[in-house]
């Protein structure tokens, strides 16, 4: 299944969502433009890589927020910014543009951490805005739990549209995460080198704190 959009009206234009989303697309250009070479150097200064933010972390705090605009490639960045263009927008109409920036940044941040902390001395680098995205997602539950949001449906090979409650789309997410989060780390107890893959621990961290700092950030302020 896949989102198209939600049934929530919005009271103000997303610009925020869409520039968020505009900016994502404009990096990735920029890393497809690059040699194999410079791509790995452009992630080396951007992305997270837990052992240099364990070693370094004044120098290297900056990634938690620019690794938020980096993408590993073309199904990376669009799943990502469907999710973003669904639930983003109301989560802006709700916050009000500079809040709603902060809470995206913030989750974001603190979603990166939750990968760095499973894995301090790793040098597999983390980017990404899921991390970010899954915190909208969490606002989002806990604001709109009834909604229903316009999905594309695969049935082999015929395709078609269904509205499918928002919370089962989300529910799908955070278990699939959850799974495998603890997969990757009895992996990563019973095994000595490193694990690379899906940063899922960022995933659940972000979604976690989206709905511990969504109500500090007005999400439920009166209309």
């Amino acid at each position: 299944m896949f989102p198209l959009y939600d049934e929530n009206p919005t009271r103000i234009t997303p610009y925020l969502t869409y520039g968020l989303i505009g900016v994502n697309i404009l990096v990735f250009l920029h890393e497809v433009s690059l040699s194999s070479e410079q791509l790995e150097q452009f992630f080396s200064l951007y992305a997270v890589i837990p052992r240099e933010l364990t070693t370094n972390l004044v120098p290297e705090w900056t990634t938690l927020f620019t690794s938020q605009f980096l993408h590993g490639g073309w199904w990376h960045l669009i799943s990502n910014m469907v999710y973003l263009w669904v639930f983003g927008n109301n989560i802006e109409d709700r916050m009000g543009h500079f809040k709603y920036l902060v809470f995206y940044l913030a989750c974001g941040a603190l979603a990166a951490l939750c990968q760095w902390f499973i894995g301090m001395n790793s040098a597999i680098p983390s980017l990404g805005a899921s991390g970010a995205i899954a915190g909208v997602l969490g606002a989002y539950v806990i604001r709109f739990p009834q909604s229903r949001v316009l999905t594309l449906a695969f049935f082999g090979f015929f395709v078609t549209t269904i509205r499918v409650p928002a919370i089962i789309l989300i529910g799908i997410f955070v278990i699939q995460n959850v799974i495998s989060g603890l997969v990757s780390l009895q992996a990563a107890a019973n095994m000595t080198v490193e694990t690379g893959g899906v940063a899922y621990w960022a995933h659940i961290g972000g979604f976690v704190f989206g709905i511990i700092l969504a109500p500090l950030f007005g999400l439920f302020r009166r209309d």
